[in-house]
Parts: structure tokens; sequence; C-alpha cells
């Protein structure tokens, strides 16, 4: 089985829109103080409070009943993964206390929402919704989320059977970049659009004004809606840029081939900037679940040496990121991206040294990352 997400945006009504504030407000004071709850119970007992424990101390609230046990979920989930932590010698502490401006969802894990021409939620009633597309599957559970901008969204999660693999088509290695966003190894280029270089001076006149303005003004709460709203349209731009690349990418080709790049340490780099606009994980995310759909293949490979490499001779010499060509005393002579697009073709053959390809299904790679 597959989960899918499914976002609509909602239009609430002013009555609506204080119900569903009222309910974030909810959620954050439960949260609160169910963690006050498990830190006291914790320094008294040496252990943490049971699930029943805790769902016990949401009853009573304004809360329909499973979004208020929805909260204490996340805060057991949160305690584990701490305790998970510290058990492999990662400093942790408890979760945080929110505040409302931490608190931007609450969530219907199975009931309590039905979905028509408006969506109807308990203790709230009828929404006017933008249904611009059919869920597929069974819905699951649904998310009401508000944006910074005020903007409010409900996503629904629904299973689905299992997409049959083995679409037929040409196979491709990808090399992701900052100066090519893709090139592939069949010498096609994808620019990189660098979405917050041209945002970049808007946004910083908006910060500016947000700064100056007073504390606790309605100016100042303007100013900040102005300021999520800027950075809400930069958003909007690169994710509409990656789903039309990933799925063209996923549409073309039987086989896709990348690189499994460590984001996190290169967004400690010097290039952290570009290396973040450019948004490499999402767009690896997005290309493993529309694969799935497609029947397209996904593999993931080692990307030591895929630069420094030569495709055609296989010889190793390190260039620095100024050399932007490839030459090689073989006579091979291409773009830099170009030839470790190649090479990442070449590990994703199975039996090739540094291949991950054999036998592994795109849905290894959707787990790999999304967990």
């Amino acid at each position: 089985m597959r989960i899918r997400s499914w976002k609509f945006r909602l239009y609430p009504s002013k009555r609506h829109e204080d119900l569903m504030d009222n309910n974030l407000i909810s959620c954050k004071n439960i949260w609160n103080s169910l963690l006050e709850y498990s830190k006291k119970y914790y320094e008294e007992t040496g252990k943490f409070p049971t699930r029943r424990q805790l769902y016990l101390r949401t009853k009573g609230t304004s809360l329909f009943s499973q979004v208020a046990q929805n909260v204490a979920n996340r805060l057991v989930r949160s305690m584990r993964g701490m305790t998970a932590r510290r058990k492999v010698g990662i400093k942790a502490g408890f979760p945080r206390f929110k505040s409302i401006e931490r608190t931007k969802s609450f969530t219907y894990p199975q009931f309590g929402f039905r979905l028509n021409s408006k969506l109807w939620l308990s203790g709230i009633g009828e929404i006017s919704i933008r249904k611009h597309r059919e869920i597929e599957g069974k819905i699951k559970t649904l998310i009401i989320k508000k944006l910074p901008s005020g903007k409010w969204f409900a996503v629904f999660t629904s299973e689905m059977e299992k997409a049959t693999c083995g679409k037929e088509g040409p196979a491709a290695g990808l090399d992701l970049g900052i100066d090519n966003f893709v090139y592939t190894s069949d010498g096609e280029i994808i620019e990189n659009p660098r979405h917050f270089k041209k945002a970049e001076q808007k946004l910083g006149n908006a910060d500016k004004r947000l700064s100056r303005k007073k504390k606790g003004s309605k100016n100042k709460g303007k100013a900040r809606i102005k300021v999520a709203t800027a950075y809400e349209k930069l958003t909007n731009k690169r994710k509409d840029f990656l789903h039309k690349t990933s799925r063209k990418l996923v549409e073309k080709y039987s086989v896709i081939a990348i690189e499994d790049l460590d984001t996190v340490r290169m967004a400690r780099s010097f290039l952290a900037k570009s290396v973040l606009d450019c948004s490499w994980a999402e767009f690896s995310s997005m290309l493993a679940y529309k694969a799935e759909d497609a029947g397209c293949g996904i593999v993931l490979v080692n990307p030591a040496n895929t630069t420094s490499e030569c495709s055609n001779c296989g010889s190793v010499k390190k260039k620095s990121l100024a050399e932007r060509w490839h030459k090689c005393a073989c006579g091979a002579s291409m773009h830099r991206d170009l030839n470790a697009a190649m090479n990442i073709l070449k590990r994703a053959t199975a039996g090739t040294a540094g291949s991950n390809a054999s036998g592994k299904e795109a849905p290894t790679l959707v787990g790999k990352l999304l967990r």
C-alpha cells in the first residue's frame, strides 16, 4: 500500500476561523499541560507516563476527542525520539513548551470530518474548500493547517494500492548542481532558476520594514503578514519548479539514477545559501513518489568521485569547483556535470562497483527519503 497526501485551500468564514484558532490554542494548552505533567512524572518515578495516562488528561477539553488524543500521541513520539537519541549517545532534552506561534495545525486521525462539496469538521461546521482534484484511495487522516500568512489548508492522507512497475523507456543519470540544476547523462540541461537570489532584495526590504515597526502595534502585525506572504510566494515558486521538473523526468525515463547526497552536511558549507535554494532533498523526494505512480525505477548511488572520475576510462583526477570542463588523457572532453551524470548512470547498473541497483525498487527510496 502507498500513502499519499492531498492539499486543498480552505476559505473559512470569520466565525469558522475563530473556532479553528481556538482549536490551535487548545492544542497548545494541552501540549504544554501534558509536557509539564510528563516532566514532573519523570522526576518522581524515573519513567515516562503511559499513553493511556496522557489520554485521560485530555478529557474535558473543548477539542474533539481524537484531536486532543493526537496531541498526546505526538508528545509520546517526541519523548520516545529523545530516549532513542540518548541511547546512541546523542545529547537530547525534553520536547519544548509551545507558544501559539509554534502551533500551526491540528489533526483528525480517523473520524470527525466529512468531505463533499464542502468540508465538515466536528465542532466547527461546514467550510468552503477548493477541491481542485479528486482524492484517490481511502482517506485516512486530515490535518488542518494555518500558514504564517493567515491562509488555511486541509491536508488529507489516503491509502492507495501499490503501483505496478516496469515502464519502458531510456535510463538516465542525473547530476544535481548549483550552476545547472540538473545535467542528465544524455546531455539535457535544466537551468537553476535561483529563486532566492531573485527574491533576496525584496525579502530583505520586507524584513527591514518589519524590524522598524513598534512591538505590539497593528502595523507590526501587518508587516509580519507581508513578510510571511513574501516567503510563501518564494516557497510556492520553488515547489512549482520542482514539481514540474520531477514530473517531466519520470515521464521521460524508465530508470533514474541520482546521488545519495548528504544535504545536511552540504548545507553547512560556504555554499549553504545556494544548496538550500536548490532543495535537492525535496526534489529527490518528489522524484521518488512520482516515480512510483509512473512505474519508473529510482536508484541511489554512491556520490564519491562522480566528478573526478573519467566516465570513459575510469581514471580519477581531482577538480576544483572552478574547473567546469572535464579533460582526460584518454581523449574524453566534456562538461564536468555531463561526465558526473554518465558516471552516476554507470554506477546504477547492477554489478558495477558502487552500485545500489541490485534488486532495489523505487519504494525503498521513498522510505529512505521521507522518514
